[in-house]
Parts: C-alpha cells; sequence; structure tokens
C-alpha cells in the first residue's frame, strides 16, 4: 500500500497552526437546505479532530459547477447552515479563497479551535487548471494542508493536488479509511476476491471490466450490461436494453478473463416482463433462453441470485459497483437486495470483506437495509470508478510520501 502521512503524524497540540482542510460540500441541495448531509458527516471526524487540538481550520470545498465566475446561488455560505449543524459548531463564512479578506479572518478574528469555510474554489480559474500561483496563494493563509475528500481526489484541482507543493500534507481520517478499505478490496485483497459490476451500460464500465478480469476471480456481471454479454453468446435477449454493437469487445473481455482464472458469472434465469413499470401484469420469471421477443429482461432471476450467494460464500474479498436490475422499481430490486443482504451477513460473521461504491450502489445497499453491514461503503462516485479502472488518482498519489 502507498505511503501517506496521516493526523496521526501531525503534533497532540496544534495551537498556533493554521490547517487547509480540503473537504466534499457539494450536497444535493431542495429549497435552500441539504437533502442529505453525509459528506459533511464523513469530513466531522477529521475536522472536529484539528479544532479539538487547538488548530485554526479553514474549510476548502467546490460547490456545483459555476465555471470558474462567482455566483451566489453556488457560494458555499448556501450549505454552511448544514455544516454547523453536523458538527455542532459555529462556522465562520469567508467570502474569498485568498488574499487580505482571508489574511484578516485568520490573523485577527478567527481563534485557536475556530472553523472558517472558505468561498467556492470553483469561483477562481486557478482552481480547475491547476495553477501554482493560484495554489501557492491559498497556501499562504495556512501551515498545513490535509486533504480529506476522496470523492474529488480523481481531479488534478489547486485545492486537491496544487497545494502538497507547497504545504506539509496529510490524509484526513475520511480519506484514511477510504485508501485502507480500497487496499483491502483490490490492492493487496484476501483471495478468492468477486467483484459484483452492475449498470444500464457496457460502454460506461469497459475500462472497469478491463481492469478487474486481471484483478478477480469471480466477476458477477448484472444490471443492463448482463444483457449484453448474454446476446455476445448467442442468447435472444428480446427488446431488453443491450448494446449490441459491443459484441466483439465483450467477447474479447471474456476471453481475457478465461486467460486469467477469472470466471464471469452471468444470470441463467431472469424475471422479464412486456414493459418496464412497477408490478407489471406481463411479469414472468425464465430462463434466458427463453425470453420472448417482446419481453425484456428487467432484473436476475431468484435460482441466478442463490447460485451467486453460493459463489460469495468461498469469496474473502467482495467489491460491489452497480445494482444487479432496475432496482429502483419494485419488484427489479429482488436480486440485488437478497445478494447485498448474503454479503453483509457474510461480512457480520467475518468470513467477508465487502467493499461497495458509487451513487447508485449506495442506494441500492440502503434500500436493502445492509449499508451499515458492510465493510466499507464509498460515498464518492467518480473516484471510486476511476480507481476500479485502475487509474492514478491525482489527489492520492500526491499525498503519497
Amino acid at each position: 500500500m502507498p505511503k501517506f502521512k496521516t493526523l496521526d503524524d501531525l503534533p497532540a497540540d496544534l495551537s498556533g497552526e493554521v490547517a487547509l482542510v480540503r473537504v466534499d460540500l457539494n450536497l444535493p441541495m431542495k429549497d435552500g437546505s441539504a437533502t442529505d448531509v453525509t459528506r459533511v458527516e464523513a469530513a466531522r471526524p477529521t475536522i472536529l479532530e484539528l479544532a479539538g487540538r487547538g488548530a485554526k481550520v479553514l474549510l476548502l470545498a467546490h460547490f456545483g459547477r459555476p465555471g470558474g465566475q462567482r455566483s451566489s446561488m453556488l457560494s458555499t455560505s448556501m450549505v454552511i447552515g448544514d455544516v454547523e449543524r453536523v458538527l455542532g459548531k459555529e462556522v465562520m463564512f469567508i467570502p474569498e479563497i485568498a488574499g487580505p479578506v482571508v489574511d484578516q479572518a485568520v490573523s485577527t478574528i478567527l481563534r485557536s479551535g475556530d472553523i472558517g469555510l472558505l468561498d467556492n474554489t470553483r469561483f477562481w480559474p486557478g482552481e480547475e487548471g491547476n495553477d501554482p500561483t493560484f495554489a501557492q496563494a491559498i497556501a499562504a493563509h495556512g501551515t498545513l494542508y490535509v486533504n480529506d475528500a476522496f470523492s474529488a481526489a480523481h481531479r488534478a484541482h489547486a485545492t486537491t493536488e496544487g497545494l502538497t507543493h507547497f504545504l506539509p500534507s496529510y490524509a484526513g481520517r475520511s480519506m484514511e479509511a477510504e485508501l485502507k478499505a480500497l487496499d483491502a478490496a483490490l490492492g493487496t485483497p484476501e483471495t478468492p476476491v468477486a467483484a459484483v459490476v452492475g449498470g444500464a451500460k457496457v460502454s460506461s464500465k469497459l475500462a472497469v471490466l478491463e481492469h478487474l478480469v486481471g484483478k478477480v476471480q469471480h466477476l458477477i456481471i448484472g444490471g443492463g450490461m448482463a444483457n449484453t454479454f448474454l446476446a455476445a453468446r448467442g442468447v435472444d435477449v428480446g427488446k431488453s436494453l443491450c448494446e449490441h454493437d459491443l459484441a466483439a469487445t465483450v467477447a474479447r473481455i471474456m476471453d481475457e478473463a478465461d486467460n486469467a482464472g477469472c470466471t464471469i458469472h452471468l444470470p441463467y434465469d431472469v424475471v422479464v416482463a412486456k414493459e418496464f413499470a412497477a408490478n407489471p401484469p406481463s411479469l414472468r420469471t425464465c430462463n434466458v433462453h427463453e425470453v420472448a421477443a417482446d419481453e425484456m429482461i428487467l432484473d436476475v432471476g431468484p435460482q441466478a441470485v442463490e447460485a451467486l450467494a453460493d459463489v460469495l460464500k468461498t469469496c474473502r474479498t467482495l467489491v460491489w459497483n452497480g445494482p444487479l436490475g432496475a432496482f429502483e422499481t419494485e419488484p427489479f430490486d429482488a436480486a440485488t437486495v437478497a445478494l447485498a443482504r448474503t454479503a453483509a451477513a457474510l461480512t457480520l460473521e467475518g468470513s467477508l470483506i465487502s467493499v461497495a461504491g458509487g451513487g447508485d450502489t449506495v442506494a441500492a445497499l440502503a434500500q436493502a437495509g445492509v449499508s451499515d453491514n458492510f465493510s466499507y461503503i464509498s460515498t464518492a462516485g467518480g473516484a471510486f470508478l476511476e480507481w476500479m479502472e485502475g487509474r492514478v488518482l491525482p489527489g492520492v498519489a500526491a499525498l503519497e510520501v
């Protein structure tokens, strides 16, 4: 596992220090307040630990996509109430990111243990351009840098990568937990390893599949992606969502899996219907070879789920990204819920390390009621996917020592 410094490498007493802390406050909003504060909760331990040890804490975050322009609707002041509620502490809003306004706040207003929130990092073009002069101007206000935003680590921006060139840099508690979990899942995992990869399209996860066949012993394919694999094997999938033009690509992935000793698991019984709606009258379960021309596959069948559960019982590590069926609509969530509960039970009994990530996956596991029972669930979307593709994440690489 790559070496990086954590908060444990800092002195116990941080009085006199100013910690610039990159967090993810890009929260979903409705009527002026956040509908989900999971990302603030993830950053809370780091923020409160640094403040508790006497540092002045300056929070850096982006909010939306202002494209280098100021916008009152995309100011981080929009989320300050939610941040204060989660932290249980007052947070001072600072409407700049560098310069005299920040200098005054740090030198004369904030006291040891206080927290300030700087404005949206993306109001300045230097952020997404990773401009070293811009990064240096921000760094001038701090004595140390902490990155606690894994979900933004796939971006080489001034506040995710640039600052590490000017200040001693550390992984926050959330970042530390994420990196340890990901290393346990694919870096130096206990084998055998299974991966569940679902979702609508193979095209969006080609790089993931190509990376995983060389890393895992069992690759479980679900969602619309499974239809493309079935079609490539000569199965008639009716009017199911399917990327027929990727047949040759899928055949190549299956060959690579064979050569690498990776078993690809596709459903052999499926849940089908003539229309995509909740509990449609045409709903039935059948063998994959019995799908009619006017039917679409909307979930993995119960026999296949039982067989997949048996596969997980032989594994020591599981990585999960994407649902097995059209889980947002009942009853097409059944396979995802059933397999997630098996994985959770195996995790609780200590025989499986389970790591999951991605927006749909987080929602599906919550629906199954097992969010607390997986070893680790990543809230990151793009960063988690790029990690599954085997790509170097700039924000993580910059922390390595």
